[in-house]
């Protein structure tokens, strides 16, 4: 039936559209199983773009505007890579050889499947922290050393201390790397499944939690972090790498206490190398408009500081900490071992969530403050398949590692084609370009990264601002980073959740509840504490609660009702229960014979203490209404009933008429149209009017639904 208005008593009626049933669960299940297994090349190529988006992306490539920052991005990031798979790969317990393996395959991957266009997808520190911790256990059980540094490529034959564990494992023609790696590549390919099937299950939704303040509170503590870990690269001081909680603090005081055996010659190249990169983003921040290519300053720097380093013998002559060499070559894949999954299937759960939730937080950063959009379900499979595909080829675990990303977005990066850059320069290392990376020092990487967090450190200028804006969301930003830097960059992410979610829960169960007024002669109300001049309406209450009514704010909802109104409905009407029909009843209230019923019909109830004779609730603000929520509107209009003071809700939206109706407040399954005309208003000025009306016998003909 189409809706249709029609003039009723001078005043238009709105008539119900009725809608069809539902399908069931059989039809919907057969409708979306039909829908998938149907087969046309539109809808193949469709399904192709969504799991492989850069066969969308790629059509409509910008060669003169994106491929010199793509370019320049990735060669950058692919330099950085080769010397941070060394302490990466020494962090996990495995050989250089396969960080590099790791860089390779997760980039062309990313490419062909990551929607976001500046995350850079590789080996990440806390990810080889973890990979470490399980590596290390399992070396321990198979009764190999974990403490023993690995021999080196050539030399894979680390013996047993137990050697009657060798035939229960199968590790005859296996030693200690090859172990190490073959731990790694099952942990990872577990890992990689959980995400997959977190992708596949359309669980990506969760990282609408990851709020703003969240966001930038998590950049500023892992900046602040990843400049701790490179201090001692800056100053050339060797410092244990501590583990657990509070590595940058533990850290901080190791560099005090060493800060007398820096090495002068890194400190002066860290000194010279953050000057010219300092001044050169300076620079091209303020002739930004003038630039149509980035100043590839960093590039420049690695170059010179290479042949600088490798002329004046920097590592030879004053101990200054280079790259090193870096085995080449690529090894045939194998598959994990089914029964190392299976040992390490727990430790891969809390890997796997950790590989998500920084790869799509930052995904969703870099996104926002590019202005484009990313879909979490699809970060959560390209990552996942980052880890399942390479665990074939001796790769570990990976995610997205916010310092390259932050170096591959000051470089230009405009797309994921700079990955395939940085594959290829990877590449090249692993085939033949390993020596000349050797005495390129650490001292001017690290220089390079902590440029790279310079907009991530500024984002502190913001606090005092969004303080103002919402208190809570600056304590979120604020316990975020915090945890960050005191704890660790996971305890971090989850405390700055934690704080959001229970912000979001505190302001839907506290939201603001006011009573109304009407603005001088007009039909609009608003609230009568915030606004000056306005009319309040003789024997009418306008209440307005800005929330949903669910069983966590019901009783919020009352109090607040009962404090403006200045009657606690609830014990009033326990108390006229309690002491009989004669009490506190004005003169004319009918009074009721339990045999004959009411024997007056000259006014409604009234109680002395009230001052009003009905509460019109605006119910505009009321986005959705639960069992709990509907109980509580029951049970008021029953006591209000009782004083004889009418209940009227006005500005209801559809869902909240329908739960009315289905809860029975409306009386539905009575047909009573009158009890429902005379209970639901469109607007606030309508319920009011008939509010006033009641009292003198008039009917209102203004509502309708």
């Amino acid at each position: 039936m189409e809706a249709s208005s029609e003039q009723q008593g001078g005043g238009p009626v709105l008539v119900r559209r009725r809608t069809p049933a539902p399908p069931g669960w059989c039809e919907r299940l057969k409708a979306r199983l039909w829908w998938s297994c149907e087969c046309s090349r539109q809808g193949a190529w469709g399904l192709v773009q969504d799991l492989l988006p850069a066969t969308h992306w790629l059509c409509r490539y910008r060669l003169r505007e994106d491929l010199a920052g793509d370019v320049m991005s990735g060669l950058v990031i692919g330099i950085i890579l080769v010397p941070q798979a060394i302490a990466y790969s020494l962090l996990a317990g495995l050989q250089p050889i396969y960080s590099l393996y790791t860089s390779f395959f997760a980039n062309l991957i990313y490419f062909l499947m990551g929607t976001s266009r500046h995350v850079s997808v590789g080996i990440f520190s806390l990810l080889c922290l973890m990979v470490g911790q399980v590596v290390d256990r399992e070396l321990l059980l198979a009764g190999f050393d974990p403490a023993q540094d690995g021999p080196g490529p050539g030399d894979n034959s680390s013996a047993l201390n137990a050697s009657a564990t060798t035939p229960a494992l199968g590790l005859q023609d296996c030693g200690r790397d090859c172990y190490a790696i073959r731990v790694a590549t099952a942990l990872t390919l577990v890992a990689g499944i959980y995400q997959v099937l977190l992708g596949v299950l359309r669980l990506g939704f969760a990282s609408a939690f990851l709020s703003q303040p969240l966001l930038d509170g998590f950049a500023m503590g892992a900046s602040l972090t990843i400049l701790t870990s490179q201090l001692k690269h800056l100053l050339g001081v060797r410092v244990p790498r501590h583990q657990g909680p509070g590595v940058v603090v533990r850290t901080w005081l190791s560099l005090l206490r060493n800060a007398g055996q820096a090495n002068l010659c890194d400190v002066l190249t860290s000194a010279v190398c953050l000057a010219v990169l300092l001044a050169s983003k300076e620079l091209s921040d303020r002739c930004q408009h003038r630039l149509k290519v980035p100043l590839p300053t960093e590039l420049l720097v690695i170059v010179v500081a290479t042949l600088v380093s490798h002329l004046g013998q920097l590592h030879a002559h004053f101990g200054s900490s280079v790259a090193g060499d870096i085995p080449t070559g690529f090894m045939a894949p194998r598959a994990p071992d089914p029964g190392l999954m299976w040992r390490v299937a727990l430790d891969a759960v809390p890997l796997a969530l950790v590989s998500s939730t920084f790869s799509i937080s930052l995904a969703e950063m870099f996104a926002r403050s590019h202005s484009y959009s990313v879909r979490a379900d699809q970060e959560l499979l390209a990552v996942g398949c980052c880890n399942v595909l390479p665990a074939f080829f001796h790769c570990f675990a990976t995610s997205a590692a916010l310092a390259k990303s932050l170096v591959k977005t000051a470089t230009g990066c405009r797309t994921q084609l700079s990955s395939v850059v940085s594959a290829a320069v990877v590449l090249l290392v692993l085939l033949a370009l390993a020596p000349l990376f050797r005495d390129l020092q650490r001292s001017v990487l690290a220089c390079v990264i902590v440029v790279s967090l310079r907009g991530a450190l500024r984002k502190v200028r913001d606090l005092p601002q969004l303080w103002r804006l919402s208190q809570a969301d600056a304590l979120v930003w604020a316990a975020t980073a915090a945890t960050c830097v005191l704890v660790s960059t996971e305890a971090g992410l989850l405390a700055g959740l934690l704080l959001s979610l229970l912000s979001l829960i505190s302001r839907t169960q506290r939201p603001h509840a006011a009573l109304l007024a009407r603005i001088g002669g007009s039909s609009f109300y608003e609230d009568l504490m915030e606004f000056e001049g306005l009319v309040p309406e003789p024997g009418v209450q306008v209440f307005r609660f800005a929330g949903p009514l669910h069983y966590a704010n019901k009783d919020f909802f009352l109090r607040s009702l009962y404090s403006l109104t200045g009657l606690d409905v609830g014990r009033a009407a326990a108390r006229r229960k309690e002491q009989g029909p004669e009490a506190r009843v004005v003169q004319g209230e009918p009074l009721e014979d339990p045999g004959r019923g009411p024997v007056s019909h000259t006014t409604a109830l009234v109680p002395e203490a009230a001052g009003f004779h009905a509460v019109v609730i605006d119910c505009a603000p009321l986005l959705f209404l639960d069992a709990a929520g509907l109980a509580t509107l029951q049970e008021l209009r029953r006591d209000y009933r009782a004083l004889g003071i009418a209940l009227l809700l006005a500005c209801c939206s559809p869902s909240v008429r329908d739960a009315l109706r289905r809860g029975g407040f409306l009386r539905e399954d009575r047909g009573d149209v009158e009890e429902e005309e005379g209970q639901l208003f469109h607007t606030v000025h309508s319920a009011v009017q008939a509010a006033q009306a009641r009292p003198r016998g008039l009917l209102t003909s203004n509502s309708s639904l």
